[in-house]
């Protein structure tokens, strides 16, 4: 099958995030199962910086309107580092900046227009490929409108909408509407209109031939109030296209045993490279070396629904004692400065980097004993399944895919492997901790915990398996209408 994913993040940019890992290993594995597969995202000016990624004029530019204004989209061409093609959309206008979404924890005040731009200029790219394409994937609110844009246009394409975070739905005023140009019916009740504001998201749902969101769990999450963030009832209403795949792990980038970022490498059943690695993070934090007690480590972003609400609070308890801490990931500028204040108050046992260090990142995986996920929401959960791969027990909030991916250890039937909580407050968080210090006092069990955890999968393959399935499925019926 012939393959457009669209997405607003991917590679080659370089930060944390669980979009661009999946925009590297689903294409690629849906590329080795045979079916042309290409990506396209905007040309921002960190791709354009990255001296390490090429990118080729492609020698095609388009006239996009945007409400009563014509831009230029411009084409380039590239490949990830797993050989994927890449096409990346430039419009210096909108992104050249120095961030996707906004600066300093405030968006961009055109991202309407922005984002509106991109998914018509990505359509413009679809109808121009040859072959013709079958499949446009969109991801999130950022190309949410590209389905709308299809159905309005009667385009030959059939198409998927995954839900990564239905928090983010792209909602702004209701005269950004004009931007799209479509014709007044499609501002309704029924349609891209919400509570009198233009929705992305919520035209997504309702235009995408199917639906997917990245776990079980969390495909019941979204369609509750509490879950779904307002769009609930637009979710349930289409809940028979609502199909949740769990994403995968890439097992290529993230795996101990052939890491090529880490000073050693270590497998289930020869874990000395795992204490290299944690003394060596240590010592590369600049922290006080041999702690008594766990290395805690965090890779994440720093913003509120990650759990920094409840983990605030307990830092100076969890630090008073001889235990090492290691932060990176940036966000939310009252909490970077709070991390930034901690660190100095303690200098040898915690550490704070905003920066993405991919090499430090892979170090922390493997460095840290204890993994801290407090978050409010974790859609997928993918940091899990890397902390398990690298013999970090997660001690987690159970949201979302993080209850299809830890099981909770319970020493009377010895089962489980992460430490879960269950009510997100500070107190129920701090209770799974001493649960886990308690249990990493006893170095055997500790030890046969990893290794339990080491030998937990969650590889592509059957992620992809079911979006071949999902994609032959809307094939099948594109071919009987064409018919």
């Amino acid at each position: 099958m012939r393959i457009l994913m669209i997405s607003a993040e991917g590679p080659p940019l370089q930060r944390a995030g669980a979009l661009i890992e999946v925009m590297d290993a689903l294409p690629r594995e849906l590329r080795a199962r045979g079916h042309e597969v290409s990506v396209a995202l905007p040309y921002y000016r960190e791709i354009r910086e990255n001296t390490v990624f090429k990118e080729e004029d492609a020698g095609v530019a388009v006239d996009v309107q945007v409400g009563d204004r014509t831009y230029v989209a411009k084409y380039l061409e590239g490949r990830s580092a797993s050989g994927v093609q890449l096409f990346l959309i430039r419009c210096d206008e909108f992104f050249d900046r120095a961030g996707i979404y906004g600066e300093r924890g405030q968006p961009y005040e055109d991202n309407a227009a922005r984002f509106i731009f991109f998914c018509k200029a990505a359509l413009e790219l679809a109808r121009r490929l040859t072959p013709s394409l079958q499949i446009l994937h969109v991801h999130d609110w950022a190309a949410a409108l590209v389905p709308v844009f299809v159905r309005a246009h009667r385009l030959p394409f059939a198409t998927v909408l995954t839900i990564h975070h239905v928090a983010d739905q792209g909602s702004f005023w209701g005269l950004d509407f004009n931007l799209t140009n479509l014709p007044e019916r499609f501002f309704t009740l029924h349609g891209i209109e919400f509570f009198g504001r233009l929705n992305f998201l919520k035209g997504g749902i309702l235009y995408a031939d199917k639906i997917t969101t990245v776990s079980e769990h969390y495909r019941r999450e979204i369609q509750t109030a509490a879950g779904g963030h307002g769009l609930d009832g637009v979710l349930r209403e289409n809940a028979y296209r609502l199909t949740a795949v769990l994403h995968g792990a890439d097992y290529q980038r993230w795996n101990p045993a052939s890491d090529r970022l880490l000073p050693a490498h270590y497998d289930a059943r020869r874990l000395r490279g795992k204490q290299v690695c944690r003394d060596a993070l240590v010592k590369e934090m600049e922290l006080a070396s041999a702690p008594r007690g766990p290395v805690f480590g965090m890779v994440t972003r720093v913003v509120e629904e990650k759990g920094f609400e409840i983990l605030m609070p307990l830092l100076d308890r969890l630090l008073w004692d001889d235990v090492r801490m290691i932060i990176l990931g940036e966000g939310d500028p009252a909490y970077e400065t709070a991390l930034a204040i901690a660190a100095r108050k303690f200098p040898g046992k915690f550490a704070y980097q905003k920066d993405y260090d991919e090499k430090l990142t892979h170090l922390i995986e493997a460095g840290m004993d204890i993994s801290l996920m407090p978050s409010r929401f974790e859609p997928a959960g993918l940091s899990g399944m890397y902390n398990l791969k690298y013999g970090a027990l997660p001690v987690a909030r159970a949201t979302g895919g993080i209850r299809e991916i830890i099981e909770d250890y319970d020493p009377t039937i010895d089962r489980g492997y992460g430490f879960l909580c269950y009510e997100y407050s500070s107190e129920a968080f701090w209770d799974s901790i001493k649960r886990a210090r308690e249990i990493y006092r006893d170095r055997n069990v500790w030890a046969k915990l990893m290794k339990r955890a080491m030998a937990r999968n969650f590889s592509w393959d059957v992620s992809a398996q079911r979006y071949e399935e999902l994609y032959k499925e809307l094939v099948g019926t594109t071919d009987e209408v064409a018919a």
